[in-house]
């Protein structure tokens, strides 16, 4: 059986209301008798809390309730470290922390009586070097820490909330015999998720038991959250995600639901909250986080790689949430799809007094990546070899060994290499054809898939159309709005008979939610399992009402025919006319990773190997400006090794998007912190993203190969991969024309000016 390519495009089902602009977002809800909640935040990104006054913000007549730590269960939170308390109680760790919380009649006296909450501190400096914060004798962001539940497996002690390494044979005794050795450092600065739609939810009480409408991509997690929180069963909570206007990682973990529930349960009303741009950019516990990346590789004259020895130290922040693996992933994007035998990398996620880090599209990726793809066109350049023939010789293949041992099958590194290189036209570059002020930049990289649990149900309606229910979350990536071709492939009806019912916990069965490149590569194997057992209930009824034998009958066309005989056949909606239930669930089994060995290695903890890892190169034309340090990128490719293809027009759609993003990390997205950790530029006007009139043109390409072990129809992921590679094509395209890289990112027009016009002994 094999999904065919409707001969329109599949129009999404949520597309209309969201292009009309009739779709309902978390921010235009609006509730009978409704109050309003606004949060009192840190003074100060480091000091120890005295006092807490309320009584001013109590008497602003419309105030009905005002909230802090004394309110609440004294309940720690958070992933691989419990180091959270909804309400800060002792000190706040960074300027985003919420100290109190008010509900009241309107935005404006909500507002108002927050900055009346009166709070007394001893102010502590601040920790904002989150290198110099892994220092064995360096002030402590959390004093209390080896009180806290932690997940010991990742190595964290004291202000290293995670450690990981690889080892891999003999890293200095490779190098040691190496022809060629190349050392590089690299600091990437934080930068934000920054979608379109900020922050919103509202919370109701019906007797013990909460609604909260949240713009959450993880429903179920943040279920969990406020149950844990707020002391109650998960099965009194449910959270229901209205139309969600974007979330690129900033919206995953559990954020704001418990503090407006409280709110609502003090005043039995219901409570909303919607952040302000500024909010937006500084409260939430999740942006990318800033890096300082210091690699070593060691290489034969052939171009053969010998060895890798790096050090990675990642910014977590004031707080754990759900970042702790993060050392984890880029010591593995340290080491990139490249054959290595000998490795020696180490990896620190320290804490700091800055805003906590958190899972943005691809976590530590695309600054690994940019840092490791810029090192490799330098180990190209130490070997007199052009850049694209180094990767020719060292990507991996099928057979090869990772970076623990696991054996590769059949991958398509190389062929998307080769593609890139055509698509962009590489060639003018090796021939001189290009101006002086243009160049071809390449990056080559990979992601894992996530095997996590999922499920879903599929049922036909009376009239023949069909329901799929799922737990699953949409954010805007498709994948959701993509469960029907597979239901219609296995069914033999059209996607467009299929309604579905999602992004609420009281109806779905649990989803991991929209992160991690996962939905359809999960999910879909649910909704697969599900349609598969409805197809066995059509088929029983059809071989009776057709007198044949079910091994004769084939679903197609929205009837059951027999084989052959094409006026022997019934109409599904005669079949579910029935009155019959045609009602199948699924989860589908979760597949397993490779074998890896990890025994010379610490904090790997769940991911000793990559599960059909997705491979991809990217190439960008680009324009350098020498006398202003001004970059525009005139071409771009994206071609991806992403499993088989299931819905041509969302895979595009999330390259092109994928390609942006990068593109705006690449040179203007950044979080600009002052001395003492604040944020400089909260907000859209000085947050610079990338624009449609800084669009390139931007060819996509794909390499399909059916993958065992994988998604449906041996499909991988593929939304957050379009931003990992594009910040180091960029890079190494800006190097090409100065002749020397630009080693911090973003690669703004004064750091390439910088670059371009200062002597190396003064940079």
């Amino acid at each position: 059986m094999s999904i065919d390519v409707p001969a329109r495009p599949y129009i999404r089902s949520d597309g209309k209301e969201k292009v009309t602009g009739s779709g309902r977002y978390s921010a235009d809800l609006t509730f009978t008798g409704q109050l309003h909640a606004a949060f009192r935040y840190a003074d100060h990104p480091h000091a120890r809390i005295l006092r807490i006054d309320t009584t001013a913000a109590r008497a602003l007549p419309g105030v009905h309730a005002v909230v802090t730590h004394a309110d609440v269960p004294d309940t720690l939170y958070g992933g691989v470290a419990q180091d959270r308390r909804l309400f800060a109680r002792d000190k706040v760790r960074y300027e985003g922390d919420v100290v109190a919380a008010v509900a009241a009649t309107t935005v404006e006296i909500a507002r108002q009586a927050a900055a009346l909450v009166e709070v007394e501190y001893e102010v502590l400096p601040p920790l904002p070097d989150y290198v110099d914060n892994g220092r064995p004798d360096a002030p402590l962001v959390h004093e209390a820490w080896t009180s806290y539940e932690i997940d010991d497996g990742f190595g964290g002690s004291g202000n290293v909330l995670g450690h990981s390494t690889i080892v891999k044979g003999d890293a200095d005794a490779a190098m040691a015999v190496a022809e060629v050795v190349v050392r590089g450092r690299y600091v990437a600065e934080a930068s934000q998720g920054a979608p379109i739609e900020p922050r919103a939810l509202v919370a109701q009480w019906a007797g013990d038991s909460l609604t909260v409408w949240s713009s959450t991509q993880v429903p179920f997690a943040a279920r969990a959250g406020v149950a844990h929180t707020l002391q109650i069963p998960e099965s009194k909570v449910r959270i229901v995600v209205p139309l969600l206007g974007g979330g690129f990682g900033s919206k995953c973990d559990f954020h704001y639901e418990a503090h407006v529930a409280v709110l609502a349960r003090r005043t039995q009303r219901p409570v909303r909250l919607v952040f302000t741009r500024k909010e937006e950019f500084l409260a939430p516990d999740h942006r990318r986080e800033g890096m300082t990346i210091e690699l070593e590789t060691g290489a034969m004259r052939d171009g053969t790689l010998v060895a890798r020895r790096a050090r990675l130290v990642l910014d977590g922040g004031a707080y754990c949430g759900e970042g702790g693996f993060f050392a984890q992933m880029a010591a593995f994007h340290a080491c990139g799809p490249y054959r290595l035998e000998n490795i020696g990398i180490e990896s620190f996620l320290n804490y700091s007094t800055n805003q906590p880090s958190g899972s943005v599209r691809a976590p530590t990726a695309p600054q690994t990546n940019w840092a490791l793809e810029q090192h490799m066109d330098e180990v190209a350049a130490a070997l007199g070899m052009d850049p694209a023939e180094l990767r020719r010789r060292t990507l991996i293949a099928e057979g090869d060994h990772g970076p623990t041992g696991q054996v590769f099958e059949r991958i398509g590194a190389q062929e998307c290499l080769e593609e890139a290189l055509r698509l962009i036209g590489y060639d003018d570059q090796l021939a001189g054809r290009l101006p002086d002020d243009e160049a071809i930049g390449i990056a080559s990289g990979w992601w894992p898939s996530f095997g996590l649990p999922s499920g879903a149900y599929v049922k036909l309606n009376g009239d023949g159309t069909g329901v799929i229910i799922t737990g699953a979350q949409e954010n805007g990536a498709g994948s959701v709005m993509g469960l029907p071709l597979l239901a219609a492939d296995v069914l033999g009806m059209r996607p467009e008979d299929f309604s579905i019912t999602y992004q609420d916990t009281a109806a779905g069965p649990w989803d991991a939610g929209s992160s991690g490149s996962q939905t359809t590569f999960n999910n879909g194997r649910a909704v697969m399992e599900a349609a598969q057992e409805v197809r066995q209930q059509l088929l029983a009824m059809a071989a009776d009402e057709l007198e044949a034998n079910v091994n004769d009958l084939e679903l197609a066309d929205g009837a059951v025919r027999v084989m052959g005989s094409p006026d022997a056949f019934v109409t599904i909606a005669t079949l579910a006319g029935k009155g019959d239930v045609l009602l199948g669930k699924g989860s589908g089994p979760v597949p397993e990773g490779p074998p890896g060995d990890i025994s010379k290695c610490v904090g790997m903890t769940g991911m000793e190997s990559w599960l059909a890892p997705q491979l991809f190169t990217h190439a960008a034309r680009v324009k350098v400006d020498r006398e202003t340090g001004a970059v525009r990128v005139l071409d771009f490719a994206a071609v991806h090794d992403s499993g088989v293809i299931v819905n041509r027009m969302g895979a595009d759609g999330q390259v092109y998007g994928g390609v942006m993003m990068g593109i705006g990390m690449a040179l203007t997205e950044a979080t600009w912190f002052d001395e003492q950790g604040r944020q400089r530029n909260p907000g859209l006007l000085d947050y610079k993203l990338q624009t449609a009139s800084d669009a390139p043109r931007i060819q996509i390409g794909w390499v399909e190969i059916e993958t065992p072990n994988a998604g449906p129809k041996g499909s991988k992921g593929v939304g957050e991969p379009p931003s990992v590679a594009t910040p180091g094509a960029v890079g190494n395209a800006i190097a090409q024309v100065l002749g020397r890289h630009v080693d911090q990112l973003p690669m703004t027009a004064e750091r390439v000016w910088r670059t371009a016009n200062v002597s190396e002994g003064d940079r």
